[in-house]
C-alpha cells in the first residue's frame, strides 16, 4: 500500500457564500475509473439514503447532491466526535465526449455508481488500412 493509501483526511466542507440548506455541506469523496467506452464515477455519501441523492446534469455541469436526515442527532449531546455529518455536494464539469443521455445512476449502501458512456467519435477505432 502507498503512504496516500493509508493517510487520514478530513472532511472538506464546501465553501459558499449563501448556504441554500440548513447545516454544513461537505465535498464526498470520489473514485474515478476510465474504460475505452465509458467513465465510472463512484462518490462516498454516508448516511444519505436512496431518496435524498439527486444527480443533475445542466450545461455541461454533473451535480452531485444528498442531504442527511438530521432528526436522528437531534437531542444528542456529542462527547467525541470524529464523523462530522452533514450534506454533500459535488460539481463536474463533463467534456463533450460523454454522452449525456446514457448517463446512469445507482446508490448502494451509502455508495453512488455513475456510468457515464463516451460518446461514439471518443471511443478508440480502428481504421483499416488499403491496400494499393
Amino acid at each position: 500500500m502507498t503512504a496516500q493509501e493509508l493517510s487520514v483526511r478530513n472532511k472538506q466542507e464546501v465553501a459558499r457564500e449563501e448556504p441554500t440548506r440548513p447545516g454544513r455541506t461537505y465535498i464526498p469523496d470520489v473514485d474515478i475509473y476510465e474504460t475505452t467506452d465509458r467513465l465510472w464515477l463512484w462518490a462516498d455519501l454516508p448516511g444519505v439514503d436512496e431518496q435524498s441523492v439527486q444527480v443533475d446534469l445542466e450545461d455541461g455541469v454533473l451535480t452531485i447532491s444528498g442531504q442527511v436526515s438530521l432528526k436522528d442527532y437531534e437531542n444528542l449531546a456529542p462527547v467525541y466526535t470524529e464523523y462530522n455529518v452533514g450534506n454533500y455536494e459535488r460539481r463536474f464539469t463533463l467534456s463533450d465526449s460523454i454522452n449525456a443521455s446514457g448517463i446512469t445512476a445507482r446508490m448502494t449502501n451509502g455508495v453512488l455508481e455513475l456510468e457515464l458512456p463516451k460518446a461514439e467519435r471518443a471511443k478508440p477505432r480502428k481504421i483499416e488500412v488499403a491496400v494499393s
